[in-house]
């Protein structure tokens, strides 16, 4: 039996489109990977855009990394953290503080960014319990951000085109307008857009009560939502308002975090914000193997440890949370940032990127370009022309459609519906900036005169 013939029977990916179930003639079958490039079942050669999923840093194949993960495995390979430590945890937490903002001192490993996010909000719960405020239990968050798949994680996230049949929990959850300036229907300028955003949190936290607020959950830059940069100053003052009412901030830098911006994390370092926790996954093993986590601030710490636990203990962990394995994946990551200067090369690199993006403005279907550091996003508007029932079918079809033809050009770019994301891994060269941007200027060219035959 071929492969895909095993696939339709047997397996159901992410995001399965279940109307097509076992019907799947199109989804690559991807084999083998180096640097930035994948190859297809046929050998075909593809510059990885989206960098797996945010996550691809260091680029594929690297023997440290291997090297790393085979040695661990014959050493330990396996160690359940409920009753035990062992040192790769305690190297990689500590290497993880060192470079949080701070005293983000305490980290706590899961097994991806949808359980480091259940984990830290399950931990403000459990706060408040302690602390005597069980009322507390509302959380903020914001349209168009995304913070996972788990429960708790998928009820704060507010893409309304990810919105299904699912249940989430919706009676304590509160959506803020998403920072997305080009979407601002009264047009306004970036500090009035601003200013109304900020104005429209606190008028949130008024309606609500402030000691009825447990947190405050935020991207830095909303990545699956669209790549969208808030305005300038916006991060900082959400968190000077937020930490005025003594709410708790958290950063999901799930995406952000390990180098995508040019730093470890961006909160403070980009947008002067110090949390009260930060989420991360995804480039901390640079996707090589699973591990997830959070940093927490030994201030919050303080209020539900030692004697004012109350006896209690924190009940969230997992099978595989701060597995030696994946551990060890993640110090090899870490060595080889640090080695190969990588934070300062997305500092350099990462202008060009964008200034480059940005020249396929003004092309047939391309909507807007935005983006900062090594992530962006090109939205795609459908014309009218194309065939569907609605505008969200358009849009489905159209980048399909730009997808299809990036991928006979050699490019992924993994459409979000109408809008192609990139983060390509870190070690981008400048070289592969032009190729990236020359496929994906010529995918767009390709879908737009077969639009027009």
């Amino acid at each position: 039996m071929e492969s895909r013939d095993k696939f339709n029977q047997h397996l159901m990916h992410p995001w399965a489109n279940l109307p097509a179930l076992g019907e799947d003639d199109s989804t690559p079958q991807i084999c083998r990977a180096e640097g930035v490039y994948l190859y297809d079942n046929n050998d075909h050669q593809l510059l990885d855009g989206p960098g797996g999923m945010w996550c691809m840093q260091v680029g594929y194949g690297r023997r440290e990394i291997a090297d790393a993960v085979s040695s661990q495995i014959m050493e330990l390979g396996y160690a359940s953290t409920f009753s035990v430590f062992h040192p790769r945890e305690t190297e990689l937490a500590h290497k993880i503080a060192s470079v949080t903002p701070g005293d983000l001192n305490r980290i706590f490993f899961t097994t991806g960014g949808s359980t480091a996010v259940d984990a830290a909000l399950r931990l403000c719960q459990l706060a408040n319990n302690i602390k005597g405020k069980p009322h507390r239990k509302h959380i903020l968050c914001r349209n168009k951000g995304y913070h996972g798949s788990t429960y708790l994680a998928a009820s704060v996230c507010g893409k309304e085109r990810d919105k299904s049949a699912m249940d989430t929990e919706t009676e304590n959850i509160h959506f803020l307008t998403a920072p997305s300036l080009s979407e601002d229907p009264l047009g306004r300028s970036e500090e009035e857009f601003c200013d109304f955003l900020i104005e429209e949190l606190e008028t949130t936290i008024a309606s609500i009560g402030a000691d009825n607020i447990m947190c405050f959950i935020a991207e830095p830059v909303l990545g699956s939502g669209g790549v969208i940069v808030p305005p300038e100053g916006y991060n900082r003052r959400c968190w000077e308002v937020v930490k005025q009412h003594g709410i708790v901030y958290i950063a999901d830098e799930v995406v952000t975090g390990f180098g995508r911006l040019g730093h470890w994390f961006s909160s403070e370092a980009v947008f002067g914000v110090c949390p009260d926790m930060i989420t991360f996954a995804k480039g901390v093993t640079s996707g090589y193997v699973p591990l997830g986590g959070f940093a927490v601030s030994d201030a919050f710490m303080a209020d539900i440890s030692l004697d004012n636990a109350n006896g209690n203990i924190f009940s969230t962990g997992f099978t595989w949370s701060a597995n030696p394995v994946s551990c060890a994946a993640a110090l090899a990551v870490w060595d080889i940032i640090v080695k190969e200067n990588l934070l300062e090369h997305v500092r350099e690199i990462g202008p060009y990127f964008q200034e480059q993006l940005r020249t396929l403005l003004g092309m047939p279907l391309v909507k807007s370009v935005r983006g900062t550091g090594l992530m962006a996003a090109i939205e795609l508007e459908a014309p009218e022309s194309l065939a569907g029932n609605s505008l969200l079918d358009r849009d489905y079809a159209l980048g399909e459609l730009v997808d299809h033809h990036c991928y006979q050009l050699g490019l992924i770019v993994r459409p979000l519906i109408n809008v192609c994301v990139l983060s390509p891994p870190l070690i981008l060269t400048l070289e592969q900036v032009d190729e990236l941007v020359a496929k994906l200027r010529a995918g767009i060219e390709a879908a737009h005169n077969s639009l027009n035959q």
